[in-house]
């Protein structure tokens, strides 16, 4: 037995050795490129700095952390408005005072619209040189005032209340007549603390007439035969002795007024008398050509009783019975 099992081993030892055969696989072996690197490449580290940049309060979705450093404010530049063109300034001071009304006259509602922009005159001296000169230049001024009450029977007027260079730059001044035709506030009076000389731009005034106590329709309330028609002429004459540069006057009134009446014919007297220039508001309607008087309504006995509202629109407006009944 042992002498087989050494002829054997001198056999194998004879023979030549091979290498084992590898068993067959059905994956193909990776290239080394496929294989994943132990190194990063630059893309995900470029990633990596901006993540180690970003501060803690951006890795949350709670409230900011309160030691959080806050994020830097940028100061805006404030707008130059005195670098714009001065016509271009203008127009913005046109379109601030847009609100205020056609006339300047004592009203209870200047607080509200005029007196709160007004305030941009407070800015600088330039600033209020101009908006104050195209604020008194754009809106006519009221020689008297006319609003009922406390401002009615003022003995200080809106013009008195002005400074003079306000006054100065105002280029249109009104005239209304008719409030208080049966007895005249004891403001209306034309004397210097009135400040007429001051207004040296003005070469327009316009005389607006309300009614004209001189209708029939006034007959038996009026004060005295033509004693309205002749306060009213002495009051233009005093304010065209004021004011001696005027050379245009332009005539205005309700429906109810007749450019044939006792008022008007009086009003056109001393403008001729002056050689000054008319005209006439787009209110009346009036022309230089003569007015065509309306026929005569007889009085109509069934008419329903009017209430003191529509009495002063009857006498003020000329509006007929039937439309204010």
């Amino acid at each position: 037995m042992h002498r087989r099992s050494a002829t054997r081993r001198k056999s194998q030892a004879g023979r030549p050795v091979t290498a084992p055969t590898p068993a067959s696989s059905a994956y193909a072996t990776p290239a080394s490129s496929a294989l994943p690197s132990a190194y990063a490449p630059e893309a995900e580290a470029d990633i990596d700095d901006e993540m180690a940049r970003l501060p803690i309060n951006a890795l949350t979705l709670d409230v900011p952390i309160a030691n959080a450093p806050k994020p830097k404010r940028t100061k805006q530049k404030p707008f130059r408005f005195l670098d714009l063109p001065y016509e271009l300034r203008l127009e913005v001071y046109g379109y601030h005072f847009i609100n205020t009304g056609e006339i300047l006259d004592l009203d209870p509602d200047n607080y509200k619209r005029i007196h709160q922009k007004l305030a941009i005159l407070r800015t600088c001296r330039t600033i209020y040189r101009e908006a104050s000169y195209l604020f008194y230049s754009t809106h006519p001024a009221r020689i008297f005032p006319t609003h009922p009450g406390r401002f009615f029977n003022t003995k200080k007027p809106l013009l008195a209340r002005l400074k003079p260079g306000q006054r100065g730059t105002l280029t249109s001044l009104e005239l209304r007549l008719g409030p208080g035709w049966s007895k005249p506030p004891r403001g209306w009076v034309v004397k210097p603390e009135l400040g007429l000389k001051d207004c040296v731009s003005v070469k327009k005034i316009t005389v607006f007439v309300e009614c004209d106590p001189g209708n029939d329709i006034f007959k038996g309330f009026r004060r005295a035969e033509g004693f309205y028609e002749g306060f009213s002429k002495s009051l233009l004459e005093k304010v065209l002795d004021e004011m001696p540069w005027v050379d245009y006057i332009e005539f205005d009134a309700w429906p109810s007024v007749k450019k044939s009446g006792a008022l008007m014919r009086g009003l056109l007297e001393v403008v001729a008398s002056r050689g000054l220039k008319r005209g006439w508001g787009s209110e009346r309607g009036w022309t230089d050509a003569e007015e065509v008087e309306e026929p005569h309504k007889p009085l109509d006995l069934n008419a329903p009783i009017l209430t003191t509202a529509q009495l002063h629109i009857l006498l003020l407006h000329g509006a007929s019975i039937e439309a204010v009944a």
